[in-house]
């Protein structure tokens, strides 16, 4: 039931931050959703030309596998909802900072800077956002499952 769950909430989450970001993108110019997205810096990989979709579904299976660490982490015991926010906090901490190498490694020029202020708020903010929606699914998805029993 764990892995089950990790799934669902790394799903909606994955979806919820790749639309934020490519609606940011959509009214600020600022290639955040293209940021998201990139894998041209990754070898082989990098060399395909892959569709949007595809792209997308590669930033999906990192969100499952977030999902699923989170799920594990926040069933070790019963937690109160303060401090699986701070353990979702404290998971998705280096996706803050990836903004960093993947600015530095990307190869299209139209990946925003390392130095790009906006940018990076942008991406922050999205990425906070992800950590907030964990928890409120993991809660969403104890409360139903607690409901069918």
């Amino acid at each position: 039931m764990k892995l089950l769950k990790g799934i669902w909430i790394g799903f909606w989450s994955g979806l919820l931050i790749g639309f934020l970001l490519k609606w940011i993108q959509s009214i600020t110019g600022v290639q955040v959703y293209a940021l998201l997205l990139n894998v041209d810096f990754i070898p082989i990989v990098g060399s395909i030309d892959w569709s949007e979709p595809v792209e997308f579904s590669f930033h999906i299976a990192i969100s499952l596998i977030i999902g699923i660490v989170y799920v594990y982490l926040a069933k070790r015991r019963p937690y109160p909802f303060g401090q699986l926010v701070l353990i979702s906090l404290i998971l998705c901490a280096p996706t803050y900072l990836l903004y960093f190498p993947l600015s530095i490694l990307a190869v299209n020029p139209e990946i925003p800077g390392v130095f790009d202020g906006e940018a990076i708020l942008y991406w922050v903010f999205a990425h906070l956002a992800y950590a907030l929606v964990l928890p409120v699914l993991y809660k969403t998805f104890e409360r139903k499952n607690a409901a069918s029993h």
